[in-house]
């Protein structure tokens, strides 16, 4: 993922969630994000509800098995990342 995180994709998702979350949160989030955590499910899920807890909007078990299920037959890999936000920006 791009060292650089977008200065449109971050006010777009903070328009959306009604929160203001940092570009340092973001990028402490990132690091930690490897391609092995798209693999496995188990880290899958914890990424998504640590972001869930970031923007302090719930995400209901549907919500996240939805995007699980998303990640796994898009074969998504860390450069796609981008496309994912993008994605769900426009939900």
């Amino acid at each position: 993922m791009s060292k650089n995180i977008s200065k449109d994709a971050l006010n777009a998702i903070n328009k959306k969630s009604g929160k203001n979350i940092t570009e340092g949160a973001v990028k402490k989030l990132a690091s930690t994000v490897k391609p092995s955590t798209l693999q496995s499910e188990d880290q899958l899920r914890q990424l998504i509800k640590q972001v869930s807890a970031m923007a302090k909007v719930p995400v209901s078990e549907d919500t996240v098995r939805d995007i699980v299920n998303a990640v796994k037959k898009s074969g998504m890999n860390s450069q796609s990342m981008e496309t994912l936000m993008k994605m769900m920006i426009k939900k």
